[in-house]
């Protein structure tokens, strides 16, 4: 009797034996019905990611003008951006708004930026240029050059973008300004990626466009969490009343997404969403441009708040787990099927959410392929972060 109860209890786990005495019909689950488990709630947790992190900004209306026009600085910081300032600079300077200044930094160029835009003030009156010269005991980065343009900003409504971005049209600040309120301290519009041909620019323009769906989702909601140079505005009080980027001047980049995540708050942030807010900047034309690019972006990541990083992570978390369990489903026979309609439905549901959203961002050629240049980003994301563990950034670019 004694070896007969010893044999159950070894080939029987404990738990199973409390589901046996107390679930008498009790089936033990083997290992691919919990790989389907873990699948099924992966998926839901992803769902639940999209609507939360992207739904916002599908449902968000498009922003109506402001009649009430405040006076705006534009603030463009560049460093032997000759070439880019003759080809976008006059797109800014011709903008469709009653009062605004556009101040060039020219932070120790050694080319012809500085003869650019001189000779560009002798034509438009509200550019103003501000030199910052090289000095061999002081070494810095762009945040010495955005603090410049902003000491010498005439108003307080701030407009930021760089030299190597053009607006949408000449409505880009008079739509970027209607987004100041006397409680709307943080304005944030879409940086996008000009569209040209090849694999690869769709894919940077996929990760520019998931990204803004993430923060500016966040933002409507008030939680948001960062912003990006390339299209932001902020007022020179809050710079001040949050000590400008004194808590983390020390990091090389993080002007934008840095400063945002620290004076975001739940009620002083909106978000701009019209065809005209919105700038556009060239892509990398090459995969190690680009990663370097991406090095230099996610220096900055470690330093958000731990709310910010923990949604951050879940979010890649889940999108991680959910193609393992998938391809480690396809492997059994009795799991496949299940995990085909699994794959099926979220790309069904994936491209209904981000179809909206891509709208909303003038991205409309990115949602019919957004599974397939998610999973890519899957993959290479990995390499842009082991490789950021080796890089040393000692300067910066726009």
């Amino acid at each position: 009797m004694f070896n007969k109860y010893k044999y159950t209890f070894i080939s029987k786990p404990p738990a199973c034996y409390f589901c046996y005495m107390y679930f008498p019909g009790f089936v033990e689950v083997g290992a691919s019905e919990l790989l389907l488990i873990a699948f099924g709630l992966s998926f839901i947790g992803i769902m639940i990611h999209y609507i939360i992190n992207v739904f916002p900004l599908a449902n968000k209306k498009e922003t109506e003008r402001s009649i009430k026009q405040e006076p705006v600085s534009v603030i463009i910081c560049a460093r032997n951006e000759d070439d880019n300032l003759t080809e976008f600079l006059p797109k800014f300077l011709v903008q469709d708004y009653p009062v605004f200044e556009v101040i060039v930094v020219n932070d120790c160029s050694i080319d012809n930026t500085e003869n650019v835009i001189d000779e560009f003030a002798k034509i438009f009156p509200n550019l103003k240029k501000v030199n910052i010269k090289e000095d061999d005991y002081y070494k810095h980065g762009k945040k010495f050059a955005v603090l410049i343009g902003i000491k010498g900003a005439q108003y307080n409504n701030l407009l930021f973008t760089d030299a190597d971005c053009f607006p949408a049209d000449e409505y880009w600040i008079r739509d970027m300004s209607a987004g100041f309120t006397s409680e709307k301290d943080i304005v944030l519009g879409y940086g996008a990626y000009k569209k040209e041909t090849g694999f690869l620019n769709k894919l940077i323009r996929f990760d520019a466009f998931l990204i803004a769906s993430n923060y500016l989702s966040a933002a409507l909601k008030g939680k948001g969490y960062m912003g990006v140079g390339r299209n932001l505005a902020y007022k020179k009080d809050l710079f001040y009343k949050q000590k400008g980027f004194s808590k983390h001047y020390h990091i090389q980049s993080g002007d934008d997404d840095l400063f945002i995540n620290e004076a975001c708050t739940s009620t002083n942030t909106a978000v701009v969403v019209s065809s005209s807010a919105v700038t556009y900047s060239l892509a990398k034309k090459t995969f190690i441009d680009w990663k370097r690019q991406k090095q230099r972006h996610l220096t900055t990541a470690p330093h958000y708040n731990a709310t910010s990083k923990t949604k951050i992570t879940l979010g890649y978390a889940l999108q991680y787990a959910f193609h393992i369990f998938f391809f480690t489903l396809l492997c059994f026979r009795e799991t496949a099927v299940s995990a085909l309609i699994g794959m099926v439905l979220k790309m069904s549901l994936q491209m209904i959410i981000f179809r909206k959203a891509s709208k909303k961002l003038n991205e409309t050629d990115m949602w019919g392929l957004a599974f397939f240049y998610e999973f890519i980003l899957l993959i290479v994301y990995p390499i842009f972060h082991i490789s950021k563990l080796f890089h040393k950034p000692n300067k910066w670019k726009n």
